[in-house]
């Protein structure tokens, strides 16, 4: 079982490393950033699970930070901030953050935040992760065990490529994954040349996804970030 992937968005060395530390000792896998613009690069590389971010960063604001993320990502943010008024809690959940924990902390603390935090993320992929390993989005089915793919009940005829995107974006379904993401997970790396390829494949499955589905949009293009699998009803 994958563990929760957390980002920690800290520029005090002592506070980063006191929270590395937690959630080594607890099996969390974790990436750091120093500054907003480290953030929001670790988010649109990797696609943690969770974030953990401080508002005061050297440079820039961390409801900053939260309003670009907003703009393609719906991970969960949680604030870990020194800023203790209601005015600056108001503002951080108004931009999307999900919680906010004030300075200073007790480690049992931002464990529970995470552990409810998590909770609500199994809750939201509980009808996705059923005990089959079956997708189904409107006339789109993916059997991930048999490696096969269907719509409207006929077989797609993917390329191995083509089908590694299709099992990325079903896995990921509602979620914009941005072309460094995708093409980190497809072929291991993101050079510039991969994101021309990616926009290839991109274009000929989504021909093989909507030539017979009454022009159902699956495959949604967020033009300079990525691409977002549509929930079909």
């Amino acid at each position: 079982m994958n563990k929760t992937l957390i980002l920690i968005v800290e520029d005090d060395r002592p506070v980063q490393n006191l929270m590395t530390t937690t959630l080594k000792a607890h099996d969390y896998r974790y990436l750091t950033a120093a500054n907003g613009e480290a953030a929001i690069l670790e988010v649109s590389s990797h696609n943690p699970d969770i974030v953990l971010l401080d508002l005061g960063l050297p440079d820039m604001d961390g409801i900053e930070v939260i309003k670009k993320i907003r703009t393609w990502s719906n991970v969960p943010i949680i604030i870990i901030s020194a800023r203790s008024e209601d005015s600056d809690k108001v503002e951080a959940l108004d931009a999307g953050a999900d919680d906010y924990l004030t300075k200073p902390f007790s480690v049992e603390e931002l464990l529970a935040r995470l552990r409810v935090t998590e909770r609500r993320l199994a809750a939201g992929q509980g009808e996705q992760q059923t005990a089959s390993s079956v997708f189904v989005n409107g006339k789109l089915r993916v059997d991930y065990s048999a490696g096969c793919a269907y719509l409207e009940g006929e077989e797609l005829h993917l390329t191995p490529i083509e089908y590694k995107l299709l099992c990325l974006l079903s896995k990921n379904v509602g979620k914009v994954l941005t072309h460094t993401f995708i093409t980190q997970n497809i072929w291991g790396h993101s050079w510039e040349n991969d994101v021309a390829s990616l926009r290839v494949f991109m274009a000929t499955l989504r021909k093989k996804l909507e030539q017979n589905s009454d022009s159902v949009q699956y495959i949604q293009t967020h033009v300079g970030v990525g691409y977002r699998m549509l929930k079909v009803e």
